[in-house]
């Protein structure tokens, strides 16, 4: 099987919120968050125990590229490929399904965020191993669902129907980042799931739904392609590809092949119940550290040395330093050698705000 199985792995995020640790040049995917390996790290171990270094393809930019080749010295330069531009993943994901159909049209492509927290790595293994014979056995395209544990307007929305011949649920629709009151709906009807962004295909059944939903883009992607290999690749490649749509895969395609009924979309959901989180602020890092960690009074304190006094759910980073943290709670407060952030918990979502002051007011060495 896993000989025909890629895994694509999307690389090329700023992780904003994430500053003033994630940078341009130095985004999350390349920061040990969590363990001693960066997430990119993480996420290219777990998929080595399904296919070899050699079927992997990482999808980054030109800035990011240099550190993700020194951190990921198992993996050839051609395989990892910088974007001249940003152009989401519908684009990206479709570059490489168009470049393997060539070669292996019935290979299998698995698309992986850089950034996720598995918890258990044999059980993640066992559910792509499902989803690639599912994956391989028709135009079936295959998403990872999560079961929320509470009503996150954060995240897209998968609705599951009836149960396949597979034993996964045929897919009804998706929903794009509900409100409150339509979140709070789907975790009572319990039938939905959270849309994790990794979804399994094989190269043929890509490359013929992007010719259905998207056929500029597909059409500019063959000809992109047909290059890959020769010394035409670089100037084809940086020429076309800024003509491609800038459109999510969701958006691209699985939005409208939902749209043929659950019967007729060959859309299927698998339950993703291996532990994942994807990590998305300073707030989801403390609550993924503090579960795992169990402190009792929920401080979770990065430095040379520590005092806490009437403090409660904090978080903190501040390596080098002799931090003391009186009297508040639910701080986030993390320091590097040019920046300092101070919010709470409540308000980290709102840190990718920050990098946007400081793109407006182009003050580079910042981002």
């Amino acid at each position: 099987m896993s000989t025909h199985f890629y895994p694509v792995i999307l690389a090329g995020g700023r992780g904003t919120r994430f500053w003033p640790l994630s940078r341009k040049k130095h985004a999350k995917q390349l920061l040990a968050l969590d363990g001693k390996q960066t997430m990119i790290q993480q996420t290219v171990e777990r998929l080595l125990g399904i296919a070899p270094a050699k079927q992997f393809w990482v999808i980054t930019n030109g800035e990011l590229r240099p550190e993700i080749l020194r951190q990921l010295a198992k993996l050839r330069k051609d395989q990892i490929i910088a974007e001249p531009v940003g152009r989401n993943t519908a684009p990206a994901i479709g570059l490489a399904a168009f470049i393997l159909q060539r070669t292996d049209p019935d290979a299998v492509l698995g698309l992986f965020p850089s950034d996720h927290v598995v918890g258990d790595a044999t059980r993640f293994h066992e559910v792509i191993s499902e989803g690639i014979e599912i994956a391989a056995s028709g135009e079936n395209i295959v998403v990872l669902g999560i079961q929320p544990s509470r009503a996150e307007t954060g995240y897209g929305y998968i609705e599951a129907g009836s149960l396949s011949a597979e034993n996964a649920r045929h897919v009804r629709r998706f929903t794009e980042k509900p409100n409150a009151e339509q979140a709070a709906e789907f975790i009572r009807n319990g039938n939905f799931y959270w849309n994790s962004g990794m979804f399994l295909w094989s190269a043929r059944t890509l490359v013929n739904a992007l010719h259905e939903h998207l056929p500029k883009t597909a059409a500019l992607l063959d000809k992109i392609a047909a290059d890959f290999g020769t010394a035409k690749f670089a100037g084809a490649f940086r020429r076309l590809y800024p003509k491609c749509e800038n459109i999510s895969v969701d958006y691209a395609i699985l939005e409208p092949r939902s749209a043929k009924g659950e019967q007729g979309s060959n859309i299927y959901c698998l339950r993703a119940d291996f532990g994942w989180n994807d990590l998305g602020s300073w707030t989801a890092l403390h609550e993924h550290q503090i579960s795992k960690h169990t402190q009792p009074d929920g401080n979770l304190i990065s430095a040379q040395g520590i005092f806490t006094l009437n403090a409660s759910g904090n978080y903190v980073r501040a390596p080098g330093k002799f931090v003391a943290v009186v009297g508040i709670s639910d701080a986030v407060v993390v320091e590097t050698e040019d920046a300092l952030l101070i919010t709470t918990r409540a308000n980290a979502q709102d840190v990718g705000k920050v990098v946007k002051h400081l793109d407006e007011k182009k003050l580079k060495k910042l981002v």
